[in-house]
């Protein structure tokens, strides 16, 4: 278990260093996606691709700390 919750916080301090910032929240990413006019338009895509990455990882890591047995 402590493997899992170790690759987790990997996952998330590797998206915090990227080169392309992860939008804190799906506002954020909205904002920047109407503030941009399509411009920039494969930035907003990892931008987008980056911010599904993290809710997936979260989401693993209540399932990983609430003790859910997944077998």
């Amino acid at each position: 278990m402590e493997e899992i919750k170790q690759f987790i916080e990997d996952q998330k301090n590797i998206l915090n260093k990227s080169i392309v910032a992860t939008p804190k929240d799906r506002q954020r990413l909205e904002q920047f996606a109407n503030a941009n006019n399509g411009v920039s338009d494969i930035l907003l895509m990892q931008m987008s691709i980056q911010f599904g990455y993290i809710a997936a990882i979260e989401e693993l890591e209540l399932i990983v700390n609430s003790d859910y047995n997944l077998i």
